[in-house]
């Protein structure tokens, strides 16, 4: 917002040349205003870079003897289509020049293709053995049915390298609540993906500890994935885990894995602790309580 307010413009020239400079970012949140003003300077982001992948990983770092404690997934969204390309407007009817309010939702099959062929690449690098793609196609039998359809066209290019699946969105939803655990890998659309990462960011304790990266061919942007909290600013109580696993997500990304175990490991040593937590976790931390501890436990 200061920039915008500065600058008239959420995301300056010069801001734009550095991120094309070093291929890399580590963004904190942005404020998008509701209903009115500048269009989302997240999607901006996205769409100048052609960041087409959102990576969201989802780890119990939190342990309470629940099904939740076993959760280590990564939900994977197609990041540029769907119904977040903005294509909307109103319908005037008689005096109301917002009668009716329509929307597009645009899916292209090379779109689909990139996203899964990222997704199945992203599993054998990292190891991961099951994908579940996540649809609507019951129901938007082509717009999300393209994306099924071709996810598993390019599924079949693997052999038995990978256990595909697919899900309607819905059930997937509940299956998360009633057994997350079985889930590896989520595969989905734009909408859809937003959605479900923020239902499994709080399975595994909120959005204080959800990390995501957006991704390109050329460039990598990685964030803590909650928005803005103005009415907690400057109180010293806001939870910092999510960027550190977006920084730690950053240095995996340029090939500093070790750096980028020990910066988890010391996330997940300090929070095993319940005092060490900040209170959105049921702790009493505050924001550089918390911050010095990761750093002692950086070994």
């Amino acid at each position: 917002m200061s920039a915008y307010n500065k600058n008239k413009d959420p995301l300056p020239q010069d801001l734009l040349d550095n991120i094309r400079k070093t291929k890399l970012a580590l963004k904190a949140p942005l404020e998008t205003p509701i209903g009115e003003g500048f269009r989302s300077a997240n999607v901006r982001l996205r769409e100048e870079f052609k960041l087409y992948a959102n990576v969201r990983p989802a780890i119990s770092f939190l342990h309470n003897r629940r099904k939740t404690d076993k959760i280590d997934l990564v939900l994977i969204r197609e990041n540029t289509e769907g119904l977040y390309v903005g294509v909307e407007h109103f319908i005037p009817i008689d005096n109301d020049p917002k009668a009716v309010a329509e929307a597009s939702g645009i899916i292209t099959r090379s779109g689909c293709r990139r996203i899964a062929k990222f997704t199945f690449d992203y599993a054998i690098k990292t190891g991961r053995k099951k994908i579940t793609i996540v649809h609507k196609a019951n129901i938007l039998k082509a717009l999300t049915g393209l994306f099924l359809e071709t996810a598993m066209e390019v599924g079949k290019e693997y052999g038995n390298k990978l256990e595909i699946e697919e899900r309607i969105v819905d059930n997937t939803a509940m299956q998360l609540v009633i057994n997350p655990s079985q889930f590896n890998i989520i595969l989905t659309t734009n909408m859809f993906g937003d959605i479900l990462s923020d239902e499994i960011a709080g399975l595994v304790g909120g959005l204080g500890l959800a990390p995501g990266g957006n991704i390109g061919d050329e460039v990598a942007i990685f964030e803590a994935v909650h928005g803005t909290a103005p009415d907690i600013a400057g109180k010293g109580i806001a939870n910092p885990t999510a960027l550190y696993l977006a920084s730690a997500m950053m240095l995996e990304h340029i090939n500093e894995n070790k750096m980028a175990n020990t910066l988890i490991n010391a996330v997940r040593k300090t929070l095993e602790n319940k005092k060490n937590r900040t209170c959105d976790l049921g702790g009493d931390a505050t924001t550089k309580d918390y911050t010095r501890l990761v750093i002692n436990n950086l070994n």
